[in-house]
């Protein structure tokens, strides 16, 4: 085996590749269709790279690259894990799709600023996989603040006033409770267990007890502002004033799906679920998600604005992951893990198909897309496919992720949550299912009249039928899925 061939390396090479791309993109300035094919071939070189790391793990091994130690017992390091190894997996496949959908809606909506959004957008993926990739705490934090700072200037793209506002809370809000909550945590993890390290079954058993404890993984959950647990989850949608293919990083690809990434690590690697389980340290937070869960979707169920509803959804669906977590045993787990991959592929296409309606007739208010599924026929049945899945139905990839989380509420004995799971199922259905029959059941109003097909640009439409079909291809891959995450308990 050559070196570069290594899974230290290759770990390595992984998180470079996104790096290089965003110092490469800008020769390219001049030239669109070659500055492109960077990103397009960076994302693909990503994928690849990722890919050919999942054999070591799921035989069994565990790849770390040990590279600098920073102060004695905090280090700069990477190791795989099967979460990681997971949400490597998507935000690298889903880079691929992204940056089609970008070239198609970016070139059609002539926006401004291109090779600055390509250049971030490359440093947010390099971030991202960082993240997953991360050893130990310190490590994690450091690729989740550049995670941060890369998307802002995305969020911002347009730089008038509203978009500007909504950056100044982005940024305020994910760098403060970072800051203040989060950072925190990891000094008084390290104060109290001797390390930052990532360790099967948690490193915090016999450390600490009681209100410790409790306060502690209330610092995590708030500290980590990227899973928008309520209250602190209206930055996400004061987001959306950004490009669609960014509102699509933000929900499906990195920024949420990092937040919620980090908390479910954190459950499992830091605190350990026996230990949340013997102390009851994780109660509080199976309500508190519960709450969010509902009370995202009845706000969703008000909002108007497309983009809005699909933000507001996309806070429940975090939701979904939090409380997984919080249940703490072994099937609420890989149900939240399930659930990262399974949101991501119905949440980007349903933003996909948003940004696509926009582009073609300039509509973004649910309530004037009255008979747009006969002028986008392709885009309103990804659409509609994306939105069965969200809401569970077979064979759809959601349906198993929810099937998961609700064994995982019987193994611990939590039957209020599964009743959760089934009202929020049913909000699903009541803020997505009527823009589908408004789509394709209500008249087109007098200013549509003519029912000519008219589809957002070839590259939107490749990008989120490739998403569409995905979402059919994790009901049929759920068991590969549940297989990979159950190797985060083997000691």
């Amino acid at each position: 085996m050559s070196v570069l061939a290594r899974p230290e390396w290759l770990l390595v090479a992984a998180v470079a590749v996104p790096f290089i791309a965003a110092l490469v993109i800008p020769l390219f300035h001049k030239w669109p269709n070659l500055r492109e094919a960077v990103t397009l071939i960076a994302s693909a070189l990503l994928c690849l790279t990722v890919i050919s790391l999942l054999p070591p793990v799921l035989n069994g091994g565990r790849p770390e690259w040990n590279g600098v130690e920073v102060l004695p017992k905090v280090a700069f390091a990477f190791r795989l894990e099967p979460l990681g190894m997971l949400f490597a997996l998507v935000a690298s496949s889903l880079w691929i799709f992204n940056s089609i959908y970008s070239i198609g809606y970016m070139r059609a909506h002539d926006e401004p600023r291109q090779t600055s959004y390509y250049v971030c957008f490359a440093i947010a993926l390099g971030s991202t996989i960082g993240v997953a990739f991360a050893k130990n705490l310190f490590t994690l934090f450091l690729f989740y603040e550049m995670l941060t700072i890369s998307t802002y200037p995305l969020v911002t793209h347009h730089r008038d006033g509203e978009a500007m506002a909504s950056g100044r809370l982005y940024l305020i809000l994910l760098l403060g409770t970072s800051m203040v909550l989060f950072l925190p945590s990891i000094i008084a993890t390290f104060v109290l267990a001797g390390t930052t390290d990532f360790t099967a079954g948690g490193v915090l058993g016999g450390k600490a007890a009681g209100a410790t404890l409790i306060v502690l993984l209330a610092l995590y959950v708030f500290g980590i502002g990227k899973a928008a647990m309520m209250p602190l989850h209206f930055w996400l949608p004061a987001a959306m004033v950004a490009p669609t293919p960014v509102s699509a990083l933000l929900h499906a690809v990195a920024v949420v799906k990092a937040g919620v990434f980090c908390v479910v690590k954190i459950v499992v690697y830091v605190f350990g679920i026996d230990t949340l389980t013997k102390t009851g340290a994780n109660e509080w937070l199976i309500y508190a998600g519960c709450a969010s869960l509902l009370v995202a979707s009845l706000i969703a169920l008000t909002r108007d604005d497309l983009k809005a509803r699909l933000a507001y959804s996309t806070v429940s669906q975090l939701a979904y992951v939090v409380v997984g977590a919080a249940l703490a045993n072994t099937s609420s787990i890989i149900g939240s893990g399930m659930h990262i991959a399974m949101h991501a592929a119905g949440k980007i296409t349903l933003f996909f198909c948003a940004g696509a309606i926009f582009v073609a007739h300039h509509k973004t208010l649910v309530s004037e897309l009255d008979g747009i599924g006969r002028k986008m026929p392709i885009t309103m049945l990804a659409f509609t496919i994306a939105s069965l899945s969200i809401i569970g139905l077979p064979p759809l990839g959601g349906m198993w992720s929810k099937w998961v989380l609700g064994f995982g509420a019987l193994d611990g004995g939590h039957a209020l949550v599964i009743g959760v799971l089934l009202l929020s199922s049913l909000l699903n259905v009541g803020y997505l299912l009527p823009i589908v029959a408004r789509a394709f059941f209500m008249p087109l109003s007098d200013a549509d009249a003519t029912a000519k097909v008219e589809e957002a640009p070839l590259a939107c439409l490749i990008a989120l039928c490739a998403t569409a079909t995905l979402c059919f291809l994790l009901f049929f891959q759920a068991g590969q899925i549940e297989s990979l995450l159950q190797g985060m308990f083997a000691h």
